[in-house]
């Protein structure tokens, strides 16, 4: 239709995009949908108002503040999500389908929003610590610390998850305080776009630090720096070809790229038609053959099984594929939508008749194809395709060529080692699936398996009732791959936000390393008043504010005691003789006994702003405590973290990270760990 909407651009703070240009059809129907704008975008504004706008926009803001605007705007999502589906429908999607795109988005900004807040601080640094001493006084020591990049993302997407597909790239980079540029894939745009649309309209952006750009990339990437960020999802074609852009290797712009891969589910050689994991098998190749028509990055590709099983898996993966109701997914019953647009219906078309140059047709059109739905012979259905590989060793075939629809090829081995052999093949994957009962089996197969695919999915009975399948990246593990899959990462919790932030080693005295990293390090100065540090209120609190506790001397009777209420009678406690023939050479006190003592020791008992220790972090003993040691600690504030978050009463409170030593007599390190606590802030901040 020739008034079908200008889709628009949105660089530079404004929408860019009058007049239409190039027709997005609808994959249902074959209708217009919406039109790509002809205005020419000027890269060098979208750049500019990145850097200028955008880093600073985002680092007025800290870890703790961007975690808590990812939340607000996954919230946002939510609540305006059926605007989305009704326009998703039209790629093809079903409502399953769209689900996985656009609630499987919201999610991703929902987990992001966590991992800030529980894993990252106050402020813009990371300290990875501990600090190493790098010298024998200890006056000189070493750590490594993560500082946002200063530069832009550039994200340039697939077509089969438009807004997952963004929401996954975007989520970490906006954590890490990076702007994103997006250029999602033109034929699933107008997606993008109403998400967008969407974010901006929340209020909840900071400027600059999102634009969007329909069509070409045009010069965007010979613009870039060496503090920028490009990564791809999409073929390994065009990764190829833009990971060789001059002006990438010139600046070593980071290029990450999730690339589409052959992977691979292995039926293991003890299962029978008879074992349950025979139909989970059977179960997940049809899913991801039918899930986005098999338009998934992670789709099963190459169907690995016994040789002596190979036909009875052909005929159930038949009866179930007979069962798949394709069509318009408004139309009740349908299970599987259409693929993305005609260019790719095309292109499947073209990859078949490839393959079937060395496989047999096991199940495809011929057998009862006919889409469901009005106007439906326009739309860009393709049938459930299953392939037999009539030489499962030979050149070519599913090892090489990829049909990314629903299309999947069974390939028989005799033996397990065989069955690892060709899942090789694929020369690296996202994904391979193992469904076995043995875990011997599993126990051999993933360590040679590990090299070559970037997940690993053991799928057994005990597991199928939780399992999330095969094809679904999870925002909490890397996706990505090795080899074909394009050797990138993407998602895996903080390691995401990693990627976007820049690790520098960072040398000095103790002091200078705490002043840096804003937390206490061991051996750096110490404040030490008259107030115990329990005392202060949230706000109030310095880090390397210290308490220097008095001294206790443990007794038989402390270890006879805690042995007791503890229920701990472990030899090295209350057997003399063995005791002294161990390599400590007596009977030595519990190590949560010194634990809890070190506790006593420390601890201002009446009612204050510590309102709870919930936990302790990197937890040591060190030289065994005896009778007759004398103990005592040293109580340090090393790290605070303001969340933006209450106590049941309401009250605004804070995280504080108390570092502990205990130390002996002759001044030995005896224990050492962190307590975490929550800290209420002063009453004149509620």
């Amino acid at each position: 239709m020739s008034n079908a909407p200008t889709l628009q651009s949105f660089i530079g703070g404004r929408w860019i995009g009058q007049h239409g240009s190039q027709g997005l059809r609808s994959a249902i129907d074959g209708s217009t949908l919406f039109r790509t704008h002809e205005e020419a975008l000027d890269f060098s504004e979208a750049v500019e108002h990145g850097r200028k706008r955008g880093i600073a926009s985002l680092m007025a803001m800290d870890f703790q503040q961007r975690a808590a605007r990812l939340k607000a705007l996954a919230l946002y999502l939510t609540e305006h999500k059926e605007q989305l589906y009704t326009m998703s429908r039209h790629s093809g999607a079903t409502r399953a389908d769209s689900w996985i795109d656009i609630e499987g988005g919201a999610a991703t900004l929902f987990s992001y929003a966590g991992v800030g807040a529980r894993e990252l601080p106050s402020g813009n640094i990371v300290h990875e610590g501990p600090a190493m001493p790098l010298g024998k006084q200890g006056t000189f020591a070493g750590t490594h610390i993560l500082v946002p990049r200063g530069g832009l993302a550039v994200h340039i997407n697939a077509f089969n998850f438009p807004i997952w597909g963004m929401l996954e790239k975007f989520a970490p980079s906006f954590l890490a305080g990076m702007p994103c540029i997006v250029k999602p894939a033109t034929a699933t745009s107008y997606l993008t776009e109403a998400a967008v649309r969407l974010m901006h309209e929340s209020g909840l952006l900071p400027e600059g630090s999102l634009q969007l750009i329909i069509g070409s990339t045009g010069d965007l990437l010979d613009r870039l720096q060496g503090q920028d960020v490009v990564t791809f999802t999409g073929s390994a074609d065009t990764a190829a070809k833009l990971r060789v852009n001059a002006n990438l290797i010139r600046n070593s712009v980071p290029f990450n790229a999730e690339a589409d891969s052959l992977n691979c589910a292995i039926l293991a050689p003890e299962i029978t038609p008879d074992d349950p994991e025979f139909d989970l098998f059977v179960k997940e190749v049809a899913r991801e053959m039918t899930v986005k028509a098999g338009q998934k990055c992670t789709a099963i590709r190459r169907a690995i099984v016994p040789a002596k099983h190979i036909d009875a898996v052909a005929e159930r993966l038949r009866d179930r594929l007979s069962k798949v109701v394709v069509g318009d997914p408004a139309v009740e019953g349908v299970k599987m939508g259409a693929l993305a647009s005609h260019a790719q219906q095309a292109d499947v078309a073209e990859r078949l008749d490839a393959l079937l140059a060395s496989s047999d047709l096991l199940f495809g059109a011929r057998d009862g194809f006919a889409p469901r739905g009005d106007g439906v012979n326009e739309g860009a259905f393709f049938a459930p395709t299953l392939l037999r590989s009539r030489d499962p060793h030979a050149e070519g075939g599913a090892h090489d060529i990829e049909a990314f629809g629903p299309v999947s090829t069974l390939m028989a081995y005799d033996d397990i080692d065989e069955a690892i052999a060709l899942a090789a093949r694929g020369k690296g994957s996202l994904v391979a699936s193992l469904v076995t009962k043995d875990p011997a089996v599993a126990a051999r197969v993933v360590p040679q398996a590990a090299a070559l695919h970037g997940r690993l999915h053991i799928l057994d009975r005990e597991s199928a009732a939780e399992s999330t399948g095969h094809g679904s990246p999870l925002p909490v593990l890397k996706h990505g791959g090795p080899g074909r899959a394009g050797g990138g990462e993407e998602l895996g919790g903080l390691r995401a936000v990693k990627h976007y932030l820049q690790r520098t080693a960072v040398q000095g005295s103790p002091t200078m390393l705490a002043a840096v990293t804003r937390e206490y390090v061991r051996g750096a100065k110490v404040i030490e008043t008259e107030v115990h540090p329990f005392r202060r209120y949230f706000e109030e609190l310095q880090i390397g504010e210290s308490l220097l506790t008095h001294r206790r001397t443990v007794t038989e009777a402390d270890i006879v005691n805690f042995g007791c209420l503890s229920g701990d009678h472990f030899y090295m406690h209350f057997d003399e003789l063995a005791a002294k023939e161990s390599q400590f050479g007596k009977r030595i006190a519990h190590g949560y006994f010194v634990l809890s003592a070190a506790a006593g020791l420390f601890v201002s008992p009446a009612p204050g702003p510590v309102l709870a220790n919930y936990g302790l972090d990197s937890l040591r003993f060190i030289t065994p405590v005896g009778i007759g040691d004398t103990i005592q600690a040293r109580l340090t504030c090393k790290r605070k973290i303001d969340q933006g978050k209450k106590s049941p009463k309401g009250e605004p409170q804070g995280v504080v990270a108390w570092d502990v030593e205990v130390t002996n007599q002759l001044g030995e390190l005896v224990a050492s760990y962190d307590i975490l606590t929550l800290v209420l802030k002063r009453p004149e901040a509620m």
